[in-house]
C-alpha cells in the first residue's frame, strides 16, 4: 500500500552503515570539562610557554649567568640586557632562565615527595581500623599543629652541612630543600586520602572484591586508590605552587640556595636592597613567581571541576 512503509531487508540485515554510538569515557569527559574552564585552559598554555622558555632559553640566550660586568651595574632593561642587570652587572635574563629551572624542579619534586608520603599514610589509615588509624591521624594532627616556617629554617640550618658532604654543595642543598618542603606538605594530602578511603571502602564494588577474597593491598591498589586520584591530583597542583613559594621564602630569608645559584627566590632576596634604584630586579623575579603560582592554582581549579564526579555534561 502507498501509505505504508516498511524497513528495508538490507537495513534489517545490518548492511547499511550507521553511526556508531560514542563510548563513555570518564577521562574524555574530564578533559572536555577542563577545556571549558577558560582560565585553566589559558593557564596550561601560559605554563607550557614558561616551561618552554626555561628549557630552550639557554640555547637562544647564551650569556653566562655569573659573567660580571661592573660597567653595567644595575642597568635597566635594554637590547643588550632585556631584563637589566644586578649589582654585579650580571645579566638578569640568563639568571632568570636558570633560576626558573631550579624553582620549578623544587616545586614538582617537593610535590612528589608530599604526595607520596601523604598518599601512603592516608591509604594505610583509611583502609585500617582501630589503633593504626588513630595513631597515624594523631601523628598527622601533631605535624599540622607545628609552626612550619621555624621548623623549616631549623632543619635546613642543622642538616645543610651534613648533606653537602654526602651529595655535594649544590645537590645537598637541593635534596635538603625538597625533602624539608615535601616533608611538611604531606599532612593535608594524608587527611584527604583517608577521607576518600573511608568513603570508598564501603562501596558495593569494594565489598564485592572483598567477598571474593581480595587482600587489603589489592583493594587499595586496584579498586580504591584509582577512584581517589582526582582530589589527590588537585592537591598536587596546589602543592607545587606552595613548594615554589616555600623555596622562595627560604631563599629570601637567606637559608635557601647559595648566591651563585640564582633561583627566583634568591634573586628576590638579593634585590631587596635596591628596590629604589633598580626596581626591575625585583619586578621580574617576583613577577615570575606570581605568574607561575597563579597559573598552577588556576590549573588546580580546573582539575577540581573536571575530576568532580558530580559534574555532568
Amino acid at each position: 500500500m502507498a501509505g505504508l512503509t516498511h524497513a528495508s531487508p538490507i537495513a534489517d540485515a545490518g548492511l547499511v552503515p550507521h553511526k556508531r554510538e560514542r563510548r563513555f569515557s570518564p577521562w574524555r569527559d574530564a578533559v572536555r570539562r577542563f577545556r571549558r574552564h577558560r582560565l585553566a585552559a589559558l593557564s596550561v598554555i601560559v605554563l607550557a610557554l614558561l616551561a618552554l622558555a626555561i628549557l630552550v632559553g639557554p640555547l637562544l640566550w647564551r650569556v653566562p649567568i655569573n659573567e660580571i660586568d661592573f660597567t653595567a651595574r644595575l642597568a635597566p632593561p635594554s637590547w643588550d640586557h632585556p631584563f637589566g642587570t644586578d649589582d654585579l652587572g650580571q645579566d638578569l635574563l640568563s639568571r632568570m632562565i636558570y633560576g626558573g629551572r631550579i624553582s620549578l624542579a623544587v616545586g614538582f619534586a617537593a610535590m612528589a615527595v608530599g604526595l607520596f608520603c601523604g598518599t601512603v599514610i592516608g591509604a594505610v589509615a583509611g583502609i585500617s581500623r582501630g589503633s593504626v588509624d588513630a595513631v597515624l591521624m594523631w601523628v598527622t594532627d601533631l605535624f599540622l599543629s607545628l609552626p612550619q616556617l621555624p621548623l623549616l629554617l631549623l632543619v635546613i640550618y642543622l642538616f645543610r652541612d651534613f648533606l653537602k658532604g654526602i651529595v655535594g654543595p649544590e645537590g645537598g642543598v637541593f635534596v635538603l630543600i625538597v625533602l624539608v618542603i615535601g616533608g611538611f606538605r604531606w599532612m593535608p594530602v594524608a587527611r584527604l586520602v583517608r577521607a576518600q578511603f573511608l568513603s570508598l571502602r564501603e562501596k558495593e564494588f569494594v565489598e564485592a572484591a572483598r567477598a571474593l577474597g581480595a587482600s587489603n593491598m589489592r583493594l587499595v591498589v586496584r579498586h580504591i586508590l584509582p577512584n581517589a586520584l582526582g582530589p589527590v591530583i588537585v592537591a598536587g597542583t596546589i602543592d607545587v605552587a606552595a613548594a615554589i613559594i616555600a623555596e622562595s621564602t627560604l631563599s629570601f630569608l637567606g637559608l635557601g640556595f647559595p648566591p651563585d645559584i640564582p633561583t627566583w627566590g634568591r634573586l628576590l632576596f638579593d634585590a631587596k636592597d635596591y628596590l629604589d634604584i633598580a626596581p626591575h630586579w625585583a619586578l621580574f623575579a617576583g613577577g615570575a613567581i606570581f605568574l607561575t603560582v597563579i597559573t598552577i592554582n588556576f590549573i588546580g581549579d580546573g582539575l577540581r571541576d573536571a575530576l568532580d564526579p558530580r559534574k555532568v555534561m
